[in-house]
């Protein structure tokens, strides 16, 4: 449904800046909020959004350059280039208008969903059974904010018959302004829990926000055992049609029995006098809530309950998160295989694009199942995306797409079946690429999943990308808008992995990272980061190697950089006046690397008698900034470190960037942000100062599994040198991590523990090389159970006390032998 650019202008109640009227006749039909996801130009609307990480009026030039045509923004000045802006005084508020008018276009029913707990669960579980036979749009993963509902609601086309949006809210205020955006005809109401509360007086003050979705709905579906949502329904929409679930006999849907058979739930229930029954394939009480509401609203829609259950028995698990894993071959390899559609396929594609350390990408997609469209429509519209994303090659699984096999242009082959690709499957055809599984549930795309993954033993360190870039945006709101960021990778990134940390904080606009060794850069450059990288313990008989892969030299003496210049005096470049950029370390008290600041003049001269050498920046490192007792210390380092570089200025005849901030610099001396900072274990979650930590989100959790469970009597030992003595009749299981994973010696013998289902296991005996035994008397654990052994239920923080080190020493002790699995969501 493309719009035309003064129609919109009117809707948002913006100034259409009208500098070339050929522009007015071109139709809007892409919305755009972030610069970094633009695939093609044509028809796209960007809108330039403020936020407390970034600005988006900074990328609207880029966004001309290429093609853009259409823009919403607050800031007339940045109107340039032969584009087209509309100016309001609020651009997400304009998204909102411009959703809430599309959204009035349609008349088909809208079901909204909030909540503090399974919104998303719910509305998949929802989409899986209604859309065999609705053509149903729904809320791409967990679009739930202010700007991803409005994005979700433009979605909605004349061909679909029903639509499931889901809304969430982290402060008061912003459900009002959801609402008339979704306007849904009838409400779920999930389950209320504690996630944002810190925002709210109350939890009453909470569910009346919430509550405000349905100002206008005729139906409300919640569970009347949560007697806060129950009550403040009554209070807050005393006129709203009440269909409730619960325990109460005078429940709309009354559960009369919950049943647990292996991992099956079944629930019988009285539907108005009438007894039905569903069986989940889940047994957790959580599921058994979500299917609740999914069921009631499905009787209330006229489903008979004989095809409610046939359906409720095949509900699939909702995985939002997309994994990214070693693949054979040097492949990397993306598993999104939980679902597929048009939507879901884009977002896909856009990860798959992030990853610039794999020039071939390739995608290996089943049919689209449920899209409602007509074949041929909906995959030329495929053939046009994987154009538009670059796309190298395509493996395409199922009788219809096989049926459109001349809409691809790109080098594609068809497979009838999922077995039939498996069949004429050819590993050495898959090198040095990254690879996109993309499929429908019943195409069982895990089965391709487990022939391109490489082998690796089952313990594995997984790492939350989305958690990251939360951290990195809670210290981005911390800075001036034009503080620069030089994020630490080095040791491994903390244990996290090497390029797809890089190539992560390089997708989100960091302005440098920072490596211990130039080998470390090298494999950054060869993995197709360009982003600039110092290296911050450059040894001579690597310059040559940084000179060719442009990385940038910690200088932290005279003769170092005197023998830096001589390399770069010698190194052949196609450049006629090339520039070697260096960063100049000054030893303020730290004591460990750095130009003394009696030697800061000769360290002038020699970059004045070498000009091709060019001073980047100027740092020093703070040896106390997470310790309030040294800030009297802290204050005199950065007082001689702002010295210096005064004395430097004025012997040089150019500017450079001076930074002094690490992490806990960032949160305890924001004064001194000076023109750059340097986040490092902050961005991985862990806050040394204590004052951000409830703000941070853990990124890495380490996981193991149980290998074989054994009864053993009291007075009998376990491990080595018989160190673990059993005081009692115990269940003992053994797990497949050890002190060569990363699993440290000392925490055997009852010093630490590990997770099991949320409940505690010590860890019995002595930490053997490459297992560990422990305790799990009292825990239905079984073998294949997963152990955790740190992560956000078992904070690594707690393991570097019991062991007396720092969070650091836990992080990056864990051996590249354990598989590294990346989520992003």
């Amino acid at each position: 449904m493309p719009y035309l650019l003064p129609e919109i202008a009117t809707i948002v109640k913006g100034r259409l800046l009208d500098r070339d009227p050929q522009l007015n006749s071109l139709a809007v039909t892409h919305l755009l909020t972030d610069s970094r996801r633009l695939s093609a130009p044509g028809g796209v609307l960007f809108f330039a959004i403020k936020t407390q990480a970034g600005d988006g009026h900074r990328y609207i030039p880029s966004l001309v350059e290429k093609g853009v045509k259409f823009f919403v923004v607050e800031n007339e000045a940045v109107a340039t280039g032969d584009a087209a802006f509309i100016v309001v005084r609020d651009s997400v508020a304009a998204l909102q208008a411009l959703a809430s008018h599309h959204r009035q276009q349609f008349s088909f029913p809208v079901v909204g969903i909030t909540g503090s707990n399974g919104k998303t669960i719910v509305k998949e579980w929802l989409f899986q059974l209604l859309s065999i036979d609705r053509n149903v749009v729904r809320s791409p993963k967990s679009y739930n904010s202010q700007v991803g509902v409005p994005l979700s609601v433009w979605q909605m086309m004349p061909e679909h018959e029903f639509a499931l949006i889901e809304a969430g809210i982290s402060q008061p205020g912003e459900m009002q302004k959801l609402e008339p955006v979704v306007r849904p005809a009838i409400g779920i109401f999930t389950h209320l829990g504690e996630a944002h509360q810190a925002q709210f007086s109350s939890m009453d003050q909470k569910v009346r926000e919430k509550l405000k979705l349905f100002n206008h709905a005729g139906i409300l579906i919640y569970c009347s055992d949560q007697e806060t949502v129950h009550q403040a329904v009554k209070n807050y929409l005393p006129d709203i049609k009440r269909l409730t679930w619960g325990s109460d006999k005078s429940s709309t849907l009354g559960i009369l029995n919950i049943k647990i058979e292996n991992t099956d739930s079944r629930i019988i229930g009285d539907f108005r006098g009438q007894k039905v029954e569903i069986t989940i394939p889940f047994a957790d009480k959580a599921a058994q809530e979500n299917a609740c509401h999914c069921w009631l609203l499905m009787l209330h829609l006229g489903y008979d309950n004989q095809t409610i259950a046939a359906r409720m028995r095949f509900l699939q698990p909702v995985e939002m998160r997309m994994q990214l894993k070693h693949g054979i071959n040097r492949c990397l390899l993306l598993n999104d295989y939980y679902n597929s559609d048009l939507v879901s396929l884009a977002l896909a594609l856009d990860f798959l694009n992030q990853q610039e350390q794999k020039r071939r990408k390739t995608l290996i997609l089943s049919d689209i199942l449920q899209s409602g469209r007509a074949g041929s429509e909906l995959y030329t519209e495929v053939a046009t995306l994987l154009k538009e994303k670059g796309i190298s090659r395509l493996f395409a699984i199922g009788p219809e797409i096989n049926r459109h096999q001349d809409l691809f242009e790109l080098k594609a082959e068809f497979f009838t079946t999922t077995q039939s690709f498996i069949s004429r499957f050819n590993s050495f055809s898959f090198h040095d690429e990254a690879v996109l599984l993309k499929g429908a549930r019943p195409f069982h795309f895990e089965d391709i999943s487990r022939l391109l993954e490489q082998k690796q033993h089952r313990t594995r360190l997984e790492i939350d990308l989305n958690a990251m870039v939360h951290n990195l945006n809670v210290y981005r709101s911390l800075l001036k808008p034009n503080t620069r960021i030089m994020a630490m990778v080095k040791a491994f990134s903390y244990g996290s992995g090497t390029y797809e940390i890089a190539n992560l904080l390089q997708f989100h606009q960091v302005d440098y990272l920072a490596v211990a060794y130039a080998d470390e850069g090298v494999e950054l450059r060869q993995a197709g980061i360009h982003l600039p990288i110092m290296v911050m313990n450059p040894e001579p008989s690597g310059f040559d190697a940084m000179l060719q892969h442009l990385l940038e030299p910690e200088i932290f003496s005279v003769e170092q950089l005197q023998q830096f210049a001589v390399a770069a005096a010698s190194h052949l470049s196609e450049e006629p006046n090339p520039l070697y950029f260096v960063h100049l370390k000054i030893n303020t008290g730290m004591h460990r690397l750095g130009v003394e600041p009696e030697n800061i003049e000769a360290l002038a001269e020699v970059i004045i008698a070498h000009p091709q050498v060019r001073v980047a920046s100027v740092f020093t490192h703070l040896a106390a900034s997470d310790e309030p007792e040294n800030d009297a210390f802290t204050e005199q380092q950065i007082q001689n470190f702002k010295e210096i570089c005064s004395q430097l200025r004025k012997r040089l005849d150019y500017d450079f960037l001076r930074h002094a901030l690490n992490t806990s610099g960032i949160v305890r001396f924001p004064q001194y942000q000076m023109e750059m900072v340097r986040p490092g274990i902050g961005l991985y979650g862990i806050d040394s100062t204590g004052i951000l930590q409830p703000q941070l989100r853990n990124v890495s959790t380490l996981i193991s599994t149980i290998s074989q469970i054994r009864e053993v009597k009291a007075g009998e030992t376990i491990g080595y040198s018989r160190k673990g003595k059993l005081n009692r009749d115990s269940r003992i299981a053994t797990i497949g991590i050890g002190y060569a994973d990363g699993l440290n010696r000392l925490l055997g013998n009852g010093r630490g523990s590990v997770s099991i289902k949320g409940k505690t296991a010590p860890i019995v005996g002595n930490v053997c090389m490459d297992m560990a035994m422990i305790d799990v008397t009292g825990i239905e654990a079984e073998v294949g159970e997963e152990v955790v052994i740190f992560g956000a239920e078992h904070p690594v923080q707690e393991m570097a006390e019991l062991l007396g080190t720092i969070p650091y020493e836990i992080l990056t002790s864990v051996s590249q032998r354990v598989k590294r699995i990346y989520y992003s969501e």
